[in-house]
């Protein structure tokens, strides 16, 4: 009986031991599910999607036609503005009896405009959105062209095209409003596409020039010029602000309206989930432009947007200049000039354009879009930085040919070819300006940018047309050379931006 009774009190304690144990086990799990509360089987996360992700899932349709159309409208009203001064040049220097440094100061007033409010435009732009500020800077440059038909003086001339340039300044924002709407695989075909709505301004106001010029006189060229400006104004309506600003400001819900409006527009789809990016707080800061990461970049995009306005303009001014004075395929210009014009009482010279020297112009505006095909495909191949550097080696390549003694359809090809390269290079410097800083400084980052190409466009009057009177060789030479450093340069950029996202930050 003893022994009955102590086999059943072993039991009960090992019954017990392995209950105790059981125990354990259960208080070790639960202790190892409370240390990691989140499982994919228990607790699902919201599906989210970027800015980036809603655009390239959205696509390309008719939100981005639109889109191309009215921006596109804009570089017209810009081209207008800039390339007015080619073609009032010599119908002032005769009103006032100009000079040439005279006549140059014009165009370095215009630019040292835009230089000023470059800057200035790009911070506001980060700070209260890129829309604002490109449609105050329609108003703005229109009102200030119309008030420079009826200048009294050349003084009042000058200081109310200085203000033109601040206006212009203000509406370059508008490649980044359009660049941020734009799907990646897109950009190479539709940014380029751009410089035809340049070309049709250039045109139209040479067009305006050889129409009206000679009948109504220069000052109602530009207040007909002004038209455009003003039909803009009431097509920008149209166009909604940037949703990579509206994230990067913490307006999610605008954000949303907007993507949903494109989405409707374009019969596409927003990705499941719901909007969210980190809001970025701090937004415009020049500093991000010359910290480590953007440094080398910065600095030779600055070059590199000078280079490419003083080449540019320079282009613009010694053609224009070149007709006016007769220049082509002579020694001594000056000394010919004299002989020409032996009636003249001084060397202030006054000598309208032709009808020949229209067309010329008009010829080597479709200079500007007519390798377009090429430089989509070079965009496409050899990427954002190696087309910057080919384009720069042709444009100091033609700018030496221009000078060689030839016919006037020789100079003319010249001069078609010299456009092209100069303006796909332009283009190339926009687009890939516009790829590589994030959205957090990407306006004042483009800013930056456009004030220093502004101080080429300011220098590139004086040689082009008053250094052009001593020596068209002395005169061309620089354009070259700036471009030759230039390409050196940039084929050290750090970034290639082809196909790569926007970023939102730094």
């Amino acid at each position: 009986m003893a022994l009955k009774r102590s086999s059943s009190m072993k039991t009960q304690l090992v019954d017990a031991i392995q209950l105790e144990e059981v125990e354990m086990e259960e208080e070790i799990t639960t202790t190892s599910n409370n240390n990691n509360p989140v499982e994919p089987a228990q607790v699902k996360e919201p599906k989210c999607y970027t800015v980036e992700e809603a655009v390239e899932s959205i696509g390309f349709g008719c939100f981005h036609i639109l889109l191309f159309v009215i921006m596109g409208s804009a570089n017209i009203v810009e081209a207008m503005e800039i390339m007015l001064l080619a073609v009032v040049s010599p119908e002032i220097r005769c009103e006032w009896h100009l000079e040439d440094w005279q006549v140059a100061l014009v165009s370095t007033m215009v630019f040292f405009g835009f230089m000023v409010c470059g800057v200035l435009c790009g911070y506001i732009a980060d700070k209260y959105g890129r829309w604002k500020v490109v449609f105050g800077g329609f108003v703005w440059a229109s009102y200030f062209s119309f008030l420079t038909s009826f200048s009294t003086s050349y003084g009042w001339f000058i200081f109310l095209r200085c203000m033109v340039g601040c206006g212009v300044a203000a509406t370059s924002q508008g490649f980044v409003l359009k660049t941020e709407f734009i799907p990646a695989k897109y950009r190479a075909y539709l940014l380029p596409l751009a410089s035809i709505f340049w070309m049709m301004g250039s045109i139209l106001i040479i067009v305006l020039g050889m129409t009206v010029v000679p009948t109504m006189g220069w000052r109602w060229m530009i207040r007909f010029s002004v038209i455009p400006s003003l039909v803009l104004i009431g097509l920008f309506m149209f166009i909604p602000e940037s949703a990579r600003f509206q994230v990067s400001a913490g307006n999610i819900q605008g954000a949303m309206s907007t993507l949903k409006r494109i989405a409707k527009m374009n019969n596409g789809v927003l990705p499941e989930g719901e909007l969210r990016e980190p809001e970025v707080t701090e937004r415009g800061n020049a500093v991000t432009l010359i910290s480590s990461a953007f440094r080398r970049t910065s600095l030779l995009l600055w070059y590199s947007w000078f280079v490419a306005s003083f080449s540019y303009y320079g282009s613009v001014l010694s053609s224009s200049e070149l007709l006016e004075k007769n220049l082509l395929c002579v020694t001594d210009p000056d000394l010919e000039h004299q002989i020409k014009h032996i009636q003249e009482e001084t060397l202030c010279y006054c000598i309208p354009f032709n009808s020949d020297d229209y067309q010329t112009l008009l010829i080597s505006c479709l200079g500007e879009v007519a390798l377009i095909p090429l430089n989509i495909i070079l965009l496409n191949i050899v990427g954002r930085k190696y087309s910057m550097v080919i384009l720069l080696l042709l444009s100091a390549f033609f700018f030496m040919l221009v000078n060689i003694c030839t016919t006037m359809l020789g100079f003319t090809i010249l001069l078609f070819l010299l456009r092209s390269v100069v303006s796909m290079n332009f283009n190339v410097v926009y687009i890939y300006t516009a790829e590589v800083y994030p959205t957090s400084v990407r306006s004042i980052g483009m800013g930056f940018c456009t004030s220093f190409s502004r101080i080429g466009g300011m220098i590139a009057p004086f040689i082009a047309q008053v250094l052009m009177s001593k020596s068209v060789i002395l005169a061309l030479s620089p354009f070259a050379t700036a471009c030759i450093i230039c390409a050196i340069g940039v084929f050290f950029l750090p970034i290639e931006t082809r196909g790569r996202a926007l970023l939102q930050d730094a």
